[in-house]
């Protein structure tokens, strides 16, 4: 195998490689010799079909065969041979003249073919001592515990049974029909469905023309779905929705206690709290180590300067231009909108799409180097916790990252990436600061994370809800 190199700019490589047919021949031989003891053909005994008799039969089969293990197999040698990493899978071409194509495969002619790709740059680790990062601590009051257990424990109030109007914060029974155009739609129907006044559960609009109605009331209730409504046949769209009400209820008074906990499934209303300051903690911990990684990657964007590979720029870019004008588009936005320009915002998106690479490249090589690790107890763990958010599909998302090596590959980087940041930090120096909530989510101009958000496999549409009257914005997906 001849191997040459064709063209060295930058980070950029292309190579020629030229097996002569010599090579082929003994390759293609080999395999005819391995398959002349398993095939049976009628007329000869097993083990004893002649090779030429083989190679008429199969021998351009068999060569292709030779030709796709030789590219499947040799291309990441030659690249390793070189002391090289290839940013991107290399990109292989080979003559598409069939003449030339159909001498390769007769053994005639030398198979030659090309590899073009990126390089990863070398990159040193360099020092970390002098990063000096603050990590803000907020410690949760147990008077925020308290209200946001009461605002839990809210699902799990009474209500009784009122004459009169209904008034903000009473519960109403209804049945309803919506129409557009005056033509019931799908969806927009419900039986004694259950409404909370001033509870934003129904789309904008619907819940305040309840109030002051009272129990056997009818009424038409017009409405406007929002323009960014998950069902797109209802966006934007004028709708009315003919209304009888069954009962009004007053709710009352909520006192966290156990019995509380126990509507709620708990065995106690300290249990509750215990849950509610633990979801609390995790979400402001959360918050206090973004900050946290944010400094330590903007210092390190600081120290490392390197070209980035153009085609993982490429990439990262369009994952990025994709999000973002998919969002807009949702929103019912445009660049001008968000006081820009279209060229303007590439640009900055391209600044982005840089740093996410470069950072990404850092930090692969610094956990290169300090030999971290996932473990698969922790792949386990992540392919759980992704397959939850897929109720009904688990089989199906297993079964896509099990033959997916990319998809694993995707499920891995954000857990390296972790565990880098952990090793970091247990290197730079990191000084604590108590703040207040106000502190804690006070909005920094945003920076890139290092590296592109991990990828899961296209989640199928959710089935529509029961009743098109509710705010599908209020589940909290």
């Amino acid at each position: 195998m001849q191997v040459t190199e064709t063209l060295n700019a930058g980070l950029k490589r292309e190579i020629q490689v030229i097996v002569p047919a010599k090579d082929m021949e003994a390759r293609l031989v080999e395999r005819l010799e391995d398959a002349k003891s398993k095939v049976r053909i009628n007329g000869f005994r097993p083990g004893k079909v002649p090779l030429q008799h083989l190679r008429k039969m199969y021998g351009k089969a068999m060569m292709a065969e030779v030709v796709n293990d030789i590219l499947s197999k040799s291309t990441g040698s030659i690249i390793s041979d070189r002391g090289e990493k290839a940013a991107m899978q290399p990109e292989v071409t080979m003559t598409e003249d069939e003449k030339e194509a159909e001498k390769v495969l007769s053994g005639e002619a030398d198979f030659s073919f090309q590899i073009a790709y990126e390089v990863i740059p070398p990159i040193e680790v360099k020092d970390v001592a002098d990063i000096k990062v603050t990590r803000e601590i907020y410690d949760v009051p147990e008077a925020e515990i308290e209200e946001q257990a009461l605002r839990v424990a809210e699902s799990a109030r009474s209500f009784t049974t009122k004459k009169g109007k209904a008034e903000d914060g009473d519960r109403v029974t209804i049945d309803y029909v919506g129409k557009i155009d005056g033509e019931p739609f799908e969806g927009g129907a419900d039986t004694g469905a259950n409404l909370v006044l001033g509870s934003g559960q129904f789309i904008p609009g619907f819940e305040e023309q309840l109030v002051g109605v009272k129990a056997g009331d009818e009424k038409v209730i017009s409405v406007t779905f929002p323009a960014e409504y998950q069902a797109a046949h209802l966006a934007g769209k004028d709708a009315t929705f003919d209304v009888k009400v069954t009962e009004v209820a007053k709710p009352e008074p909520l006192e966290l206690n156990d019995e509380v906990a126990k509507n709620l499934g708990l065995e106690s209303a300290d249990k509750l709290r215990e849950i509610v300051k633990g979801q609390l903690e995790n979400q402001f911990g959360a918050l206090t180590r973004q900050k946290v990684k944010r400094q330590l990657l903007d210092q390190l964007d600081a120290v490392y300067s390197f070209e980035a590979p153009s085609k993982l720029v490429e990439a990262e870019f369009e994952n990025i231009w994709n999000q973002v004008t998919g969002d807009l588009e949702k929103a019912g936005r445009n660049f001008e909108d968000e006081e820009t320009t279209e060229e303007k915002a590439r640009a900055e998106y391209q600044r982005l799409a840089e740093r996410r690479v470069r950072l990404g490249l850092v930090l692969a090589e610094i956990g290169e180097k300090a030999g971290v690790q996932i473990t698969d107890e922790e792949m386990q763990r992540a392919l759980y916790e992704t397959v939850r958010h897929y109720p009904g599909q688990e089989k199906e998302i297993f079964e896509f990252y099990r033959s997916n090596p990319q998809a694993q590959a995707n499920l891995r980087a954000p857990l390296f990436e972790e565990k880098v940041i952990d090793h970091l930090l247990g290197q730079v120096d990191v000084t604590d600061k108590k703040v207040s909530k106000d502190e804690l989510l006070a909005d920094d101009e945003e920076t890139a994370e290092a590296a592109p958000k991990k990828k899961a496999p296209a989640k199928k549409k959710a089935a529509p809800k029961k009743a098109a009257a509710k705010d599908e914005g209020s589940d909290g997906e």
